[in-house]
């Protein structure tokens, strides 16, 4: 069958992300401008240059985090713990939260027509993991000696260690967890790989190689090692800045002309794809249909990001795929990262593709979980078009001129039937997707 005769429909949602647990905590959060940015307490900041970040405060990673679970099930999840990081069980606890929200259990689905796609960042062993070996590797001068390290270090470290980091095994869980035994993929493209994620499972139901497909993403940026990595490379928010004023919920600004960067933070969310009348055959609840998407990556010679292009790209890319006008799309949730150039790049992008469609962006609530904002962001939305309301953007106080987008910063605005969602990495590598009302 042909793609336009495959129509895949989103029938659940889990979350694990800084307003909440649940859609339903989220929206109650976007909906009562209730930030999740906060003063970190899960690492030590004290030589950071910024202190703020949304954390999943609620999150202990225990299997308790993971919802209702039959005996079994929860055993084996709880066996296979000590080699999840958080990201991973973020990852994976938002994905048993998906099926318990679309009503699937192991007997009522076809394993070889159900498959994954994950998105994850590049994930950073935790300094804990090498302590005890690096230890044993001190000499009488206390000083560490590194041809020991063969010998008495590496014994030390966890054998398994690696398989609780490497980038794939978000997807291995959830589908040894589940049995599912259809197409798997792992997308590793940073922001991008949310969208993306839904994009391929998409394509994957489409083109007729599953019926069923679980698409999510997860990122951490709070971390020891990750952390230090962000301090280097990119523009983070400094709560003290004028337009702040030490508070840390007005730190994520997009948009707002006292922007002075992003805010950590960190998350994961999944949805459950199915094709159309496979849903309706199991009388699935059908919160939206995957209407289209685009992918793009723009740098110059140098390795320099072209921002704009690949937004005008990825916009473009999704209006072609989704057979859609600028004047279907509903609103615009954009990537709205908070840094002075690359929401300038996007407003600039959205103003020539779009015109003045309403822009809104969850990141201004929660900061930027990194592979996980984009996947959280969708749900943000699909919830502002069952509620037919569309949240505005948290601390857009004094729209910067140089960002002329129609930012909707009064709660009221309509939502319209369909949104695109916007995201792009530091490297300038940009995707979108297209999610319309069903009908």
């Amino acid at each position: 069958m042909s793609s336009s005769d495959r129509r895949v429909v989103i029938t659940g949602v889990g979350l694990i992300s800084p307003l909440g647990h649940t859609a339903t905590d989220l929206w109650q959060s976007l909906s009562t401008g209730k930030s999740g940015v906060d003063v970190i307490d899960a690492i030590p900041t004290e030589h950071f240059p910024t202190d703020i970040g949304g954390q999943c405060s609620q999150f202990s990673g225990k299997v308790d985090d993971f919802g209702e679970l039959d005996k079994q099930l929860k055993r084996q999840i709880k066996k296979t713990l000590r080699l999840m990081c958080r990201d991973i069980r973020l990852g994976v606890a938002a994905a048993q939260l998906a099926f318990a929200d679309a009503g699937l259990v192991q007997g009522n689905y076809e394993p070889a027509r159900t498959g994954t796609v994950f998105g994850s960042d590049y994930i950073i062993t935790s300094p804990e993991d090498y302590a005890s070996g690096i230890k044993n590797c001190f000499n009488e001068d206390n000083d560490f000696d590194f041809t020991n390290w063969a010998e008495k270090g590496l014994p030390a470290v966890e054998p398994l260690w690696l398989l609780k980091y490497l980038p794939n095994m978000p997807a291995s869980h959830v589908a040894i967890f589940n049995d599912l035994q259809g197409p798997s993929n792992s997308i590793t493209v940073r922001e991008a790989s949310a969208n993306l994620a839904v994009a391929e499972a998409t394509t994957i139901i489409q083109r007729g190689s599953a019926d069923r497909m679980i698409a999510g993403a997860t990122g951490s940026r709070i971390h020891p090692l990750r952390t230090v990595h962000l301090v280097l490379q990119e523009q983070l928010a400094d709560r003290n800045s004028e337009a702040a004023g030490g508070d840390p919920t007005k730190a994520s600004r997009p948009f707002d002309a006292g922007r002075n960067g992003m805010v950590l933070g960190e998350g994961a969310a999944v949805l459950i794809l199915e094709e159309l009348s496979v849903a309706q055959e199991r009388g699935a609840k059908i919160l939206g249909e995957v209407a289209g998407y685009g992918s793009s990556a723009v740098a110059d010679v140098t390795g320099a990001a072209d921002y704009q292009t690949a937004f005008k790209n990825v916009m473009l890319g999704a209006l072609e795929t989704s057979g859609m006008q600028a004047a279907d799309i509903g609103h615009v949730h954009a990537h709205g990262l908070s840094s002075p150039r690359v929401d300038r790049e996007e407003a600039a992008a959205i103003k020539e593709v779009l015109g003045d469609c309403p822009v809104t962006a969850a990141k201004s609530y929660m900061g930027n979980l990194g592979c996980g904002s984009g996947m959280v962001e969708i749900i943000s939305s699909l919830m502002a078009l069952e509620n037919d309301s569309l949240f505005p953007i948290m601390n857009c106080e004094n729209l910067d001129a140089d960002c002329p987008i129609n930012a909707v910063t009064q709660a009221g605005t309509s939502p319209g039937d369909s949104f695109v969602n916007l995201n792009i990495t530091p490297q300038g590598q940009a995707s979108s997707v297209v999610i319309k009302k069903f009908a």
